[in-house]
């Protein structure tokens, strides 16, 4: 989800709902601590340079059940980031405190902001061997027998 995507959500919502993968709901008291536009310069394992820059939303839960952010709120934080840290309209990554901080993209439904898993993954396979898929075996294609030496399909 782009911030602009957000933005147009919020005006359209009374109150402000993130879901987990999970299915569980973020507690309803939480913060939106932190709205940043974070750089990342780097290098894959190819040797290539490369360059992402997102939006970073940091969620928190605070034990503050008196204060919570409504979606007009969030609009005015997101404009004011905006303006004071020139950020455009990138893709947005939510961080939440779990067991660990986690990261996550972010998608609507038409009712809340749904937190969705992110997976690492190798930016130069052609450069590292890495096959594009597992080969799929077929368990009539192994060899049976008490022998498992190199190249006998028992392994």
């Amino acid at each position: 989800m782009k911030l602009s995507e957000i933005k147009n959500e919020l005006r359209r919502l009374n109150q402000i709902a993130f879901k987990l993968p999970n299915g569980e709901l973020v507690p309803n008291h939480f913060h939106v601590t932190e709205v940043g536009k974070i750089t990342k310069h780097f290098i894959d394992c190819g040797g290539t340079v490369r360059n992402e820059t997102i939006v970073n939303f940091q969620l928190w839960n605070a034990n503050d059940y008196d204060h919570r952010l409504h979606p007009e709120k969030l609009l005015n934080i997101i404009e004011l980031s905006e303006k004071t840290l020139g950020i455009e309209d990138l893709e947005i990554e939510v961080e939440y405190q779990a067991e660990t901080i986690g990261k996550f993209g972010l998608e609507f439904d038409g009712t809340n902001f749904l937190l969705t898993t992110k997976q690492t993954d190798c930016l130069a396979p052609d450069q590292c061997g890495v096959p594009a898929e597992k080969p799929k075996l077929q368990f009539s294609d192994i060899q049976t027998g008490n022998s498992c030496t190199p190249g006998s399909g028992c392994c």
